[in-house]
């Protein structure tokens, strides 16, 4: 652990199915520190970021076997050691870098993939029991009674405590439904990608699911600390995010600017406070907030404690539309099927 004098934040706390613990509304979200898609990783300085997490109060720690072909999950399984029972531990299943000479990911959900990183997974992270245990995306070339199945059995038999899909359509989750205990739906969701307000977010509360939000911060985009200068390079993802390409990433930056002046004057908070804050009023939402340098977590203090007011949530939406004439989603990540 790091030796960080600084005090836990006050969490707010919501209740997943299967989980005997409540959890954080604030999650670790361990994609960069995979590196792949995020122009590398220094682990040492991940490390420290897990522990800057932990020593601030997170509970819940999102990972996938995806993020860096493995390396993410070992990165968290050394920073859990000595503290996994206090921890959630949240990773994910079938998208397979096996198929294709280049190692690209591929959508694989069959039960033979599952058992196989089920078992990958527990020795990376060190641990024999996963808390939640999420179907990255839907694989069109497996039923979905298969996937569900195997799931439902693997928590019945102990490995994995709560089950959840990320990505998925309510026609899927209803299908997925029939065969396994649903608890979690995890989705892109934040204020600059908002597709699950018509249709995912009222199904989980309808349901009793907890939404976890991808992309609070919008690959940075919300951090406030985004310029227009900002060069992107390698691997990294936003070399092909629609919203960092002119002329939309000029729109974006400047409804940040507006967001960040409203934020400030209204509430003495950060730009990304507001947008963290904005989210987790929308209903049963956790958001993953991604690091992979301890300094990325500060400001998470800023998020509870407080609300935005209906004629902020008016006014937020007017910053939006008014410097936003074409919004984006996140369709740009979705990761190709397999042929056969």
């Amino acid at each position: 652990m790091n030796t960080s004098t600084q005090k836990p934040a006050h969490f707010d706390k919501i209740s997943i199915k299967g989980i005997d613990k409540s959890a954080t509304r604030v999650a670790l979200g361990t994609w960069a520190i995979g590196g792949w898609m995020w122009g590398g990783t220094d682990d040492d300085a991940s490390i420290k970021t897990i522990h800057r997490a932990i020593d601030l109060g997170i509970n819940i720690i999102d990972t996938a076997p995806a993020y860096g072909r493995g390396h993410a999950e070992e990165v968290v399984g050394k920073a859990i050691k000595g503290q996994r029972d206090n921890l959630i531990i949240a990773t994910k299943v079938g998208l397979d870098w096996t198929l294709t000479p280049d190692q690209s990911m591929r959508r694989n959900s069959s039960a033979s993939r599952i058992k196989k990183e089920i078992e990958d997974s527990l020795r990376r992270l060190g641990t024999d029991y996963i808390d939640l245990y999420q179907v990255h995306w839907p694989d069109p070339l497996v039923p979905i009674e298969e996937t569900a199945t195997i799931l439902e059995a693997l928590r019945k038999e102990g490995k994995i405590r709560s089950i959840g899909v990320s990505n998925y359509s309510v026609q899927q989750m209803d299908e997925f439904k029939k065969y396994a205990e649903l608890a979690v739906s995890q989705s892109p969701y934040n204020l600059f990608e908002r597709e699950i307000d018509k249709d995912i977010l009222p199904y989980a509360q309808k349901n009793d699911l907890v939404v976890l939000g991808y992309g609070a911060l919008c690959r940075g985009l919300l951090s406030g600390r985004m310029t227009a200068d900002r060069a992107f390079t390698g691997d990294d993802l936003r070399k092909t995010d629609p919203k960092f390409q002119k002329p939309r990433f000029e729109h974006y930056l400047a409804a940040v600017e507006e967001l960040k002046k409203l934020a400030k004057e209204h509430y003495n908070k950060s730009v990304l406070a507001l947008a963290i804050r904005w989210m987790l009023e929308q209903g049963p939402t956790l958001a993953l907030w991604g690091a992979r340098k301890p300094e990325q977590i500060d400001g998470i203090d800023e998020v509870f404690g407080w609300q935005i007011s209906d004629e902020d949530l008016k006014q937020i939406d007017a910053i939006l539309a008014k410097n936003i004439p074409n919004p984006i989603g996140a369709e740009f990540m979705a990761p190709p099927p397999r042929d056969k």
